[in-house]
């Protein structure tokens, strides 16, 4: 296949046939959402920063040994750009690779990827199940407490919004927002 600009569909297509969980799927959904918000903060396309939100976790469940260095191949064979393919390798960097992220889109997607699901654990934590009366303290609080969503490496994402340069209340924030625009999609739309 020859490199064209990934469209959202072919993207998707390509997550499902190397990924059948529901929860990665949401996952791939609640980055691709966060990306695209983040993406129109910054006056970027949130198109292209969507589509590499969406395939970022492309190689996690078939491949889980080779997390972020399978995916160069996988995205390769199906013809995405350099730009693409070093971005999503970029978010395992430090965890499962050594490809480093450089670029605001990959420093973005860095920092949120992990941050999305101490988020969904903490909505999922709420009486209403729901992102969209979630509140930047209630993830605050449940940050401070290390044994929840015990799995998300803090420092990674205090580490990449260093490198943005921004304030952890506001990548938290803005986190938040980008998923509540996906919160039916991805599952938190809740009892509101």
């Amino acid at each position: 296949m020859s490199q064209s600009t990934p469209t959202r569909e072919q993207a998707l297509e390509l997550f499902k046939k190397y990924n059948q969980s529901d929860a990665l799927l949401k996952h791939a959904l609640s980055v691709e959402a966060v990306m695209r918000h983040f993406a129109e903060l910054n006056n970027e396309d949130p198109e292209k920063w969507g589509v590499i939100g969406l395939i970022h976790d492309i190689d996690y469940e078939m491949y889980p040994d080779e997390h972020c260095t399978k995916a160069r191949e996988l995205l390769l064979e199906a013809g995405y750009p350099e730009e693409y393919i070093h971005a999503v390798q970029s978010h395992g960097y430090q965890l499962c690779c050594d490809v480093e992220p450089v670029e605001r889109m990959e420093l973005v997607l860095y920092t949120i990827d992990e941050l999305t699901g101490l988020i969904t654990a903490t909505a999922l934590m709420r009486p209403s199940k729901s992102i969209l009366d979630l509140e930047t303290k209630s993830v605050k609080k449940k940050w401070k407490q290390r044994s929840f969503a015990a799995g998300v490496n803090r420092d990674v994402i205090e580490g990449g919004a260093a490198k943005l340069g921004m304030d952890m209340n506001d990548v938290l924030s803005e986190t938040i927002k980008g998923m509540q625009k996906a919160a039916e999609e991805i599952g938190l739309k809740g009892d509101i």
